[in-house]
C-alpha cells in the first residue's frame, strides 16, 4: 500500500517506518521541518531503508500541505504528536495546535483524498489510573494532564469523522511501549542513559506507579496489522502486553542487568502533580487479538527482561548514547 506516516521521525515512527518497509510498502514519511533538514531517527537507518523512504518534512498544523502529502496515498497511518507530559503542565495550547488541530487537518485530507483507512495512534494515558484491570476499550477517559486531554480530544475527532463522513478510521491504542530510540523523558530510557553514564544515584519520579510496558517492535506490529484489518472501523483497539510492573522495580531489574550497584532517587522535578500522576495501567488486549490478529512476542517478567536487554544493549552503544543527556533534565 501507499502509506502516508506522520511522526516517521520519531521513536515508534522510525520503527514503523522500518517495519513497513520490510512489509513491502510504499512509505512516505513526515518528519518535522527544521532548518538542517534532519530526519530525526530515520537518520540512523540502514542504508536500504532510507533509500526506500519518500521523507518530507512539515508540519502537521498547516492543513493546506497535509492535504497536498495525502494525495494519492491509500493509507494515512498517524503517529506525530507531542507526547512529554511534563511538557504539556507548561505548554498545554501546543498540545491542543499539535494533537487535536493536527489530527483534524490530517482527517480533513483523508476524507478530501477517500484513503482507504486512516489509523489514528491514542495513548493509554486517556485512560487514567485504571479504575478496573486488565483494562479494556471500554474503560473509563481520564484526562489526567493536559496530554492525555488533547489525545482524548484527538480521538473523539477521529471517531467523529467515522460517524459522520464514514472515513474508515482505526485508533490503536498503544500501552507504554519501549526500546531503542525512546526519548529520555521516559522512564526506561532515563534509567539505562543515567547507569551508562556512569552514574550512582539515579534521579526518576514516582516509583510505585505500574504501567504495562510493550517492546516497540512488537508495538510496530500492531500498527502494521492495522493496515490489513477487515473489523474494527471507527473503533479503538488497546496494544499491550497484559503484564504490569512498578518503575521500581523496573529500576531493579534495569539494575541488575547493568551490574551497576546504583540506587534510585525519587528527583523532586520529575513527580507529577497528585491528581495527574497515573497510577496503574494494566491492559487487556483480546481486542487486539481479534480484531487485528495480533499478539505480543515478548511476553511476561522473562519477556521484560529479553525487551531491556535488547534496550540496554543499543543504549550503552557510545555513539547511541551520544544522543542523549543523561546528566541533564528536560521536561
Amino acid at each position: 500500500m501507499k502509506v502516508f506516516l506522520t511522526g516517521a521521525d520519531g521513536f515508534i515512527g522510525s520503527h514503523l517506518a522500518e517495519h513497513l518497509v520490510r512489509s513491502g510498502h510504499e512509505v512516505k514519511a513526515l518528519a518535522i521541518y527544521n532548518s538542517n533538514g534532519s530526519w530525526g531517527w530515520l537518520d540512523t537507518l540502514p542504508a536500504d531503508i532510507k533509500n526506500s523512504l519518500d521523507v518530507v518534512l512539515g508540519d502537521i498544523r498547516d492543513p493546506y500541505h497535509m492535504n497536498q502529502l495525502v494525495a494519492g496515498q491509500d493509507a494515512v497511518m498517524h503517529l506525530a504528536a507531542l507526547i512529554a507530559i511534563p511538557f504539556s503542565y507548561v505548554a498545554p495550547d501546543m498540545y491542543v495546535q499539535t494533537n487535536v488541530q493536527g489530527t483534524l487537518n490530517l482527517l480533513n485530507a483523508a476524507r478530501s483524498h477517500g484513503v482507504d483507512r486512516f489509523i489514528h495512534t491514542s495513548t493509554s494515558e486517556v485512560y487514567g489510573t485504571a479504575q478496573y484491570v486488565p483494562m479494556d476499550e471500554a474503560h473509563m477517559l481520564q484526562g489526567q494532564s493536559p496530554y492525555s486531554a488533547s489525545k482524548i480530544g484527538a480521538d473523539q475527532m477521529v471517531r467523529s469523522f467515522y460517524s459522520s463522513f464514514e472515513l474508515p478510521t482505526l485508533t490503536i491504542r498503544p500501552f507504554n511501549t519501549y526500546g531503542p530510540r525512546q526519548s529520555a523523558r521516559a522512564v526506561i530510557p532515563a534509567i539505562i542513559s543515567q547507569l551508562a553514564a556512569g552514574k550512582k544515584s539515579i534521579d526518576l519520579g514516582a516509583l510505585t506507579p505500574t504501567r504495562d510496558f510493550t517492546y516497540v517492535t512488537d508495538t510496530a506490529r500492531g500498527f502494521e496489522k492495522a493496515l490489513h484489518a477487515t473489523t474494527g472501523f471507527g473503533e479503538v483497539t488497546n496494544l499491550g502486553v497484559g503484564f504490569e510492573v512498578s518503575i521500581g522495580q523496573t529500576f531493579d531489574m534495569i539494575n541488575e542487568l547493568m551490574g551497576t550497584g546504583a540506587v534510585a532517587t525519587e528527583d523532586p522535578n520529575r513527580i507529577r502533580p497528585k491528581n495527574s500522576e497515573v497510577e496503574r495501567l494494566f491492559s487487556d488486549n483480546t481486542k487486539a487479538k481479534t480484531v487485528l490478529g495480533w499478539q505480543p512476542e515478548i511476553v511476561g517478567i522473562e519477556g521484560f527482561r529479553v525487551g531491556l536487554e535488547k534496550t540496554i544493549e543499543w543504549f550503552s552503544k557510545p555513539e547511541n548514547l551520544a544522543h542523549y543527556r543523561p546528566n541533564e533534565y528536560t521536561v
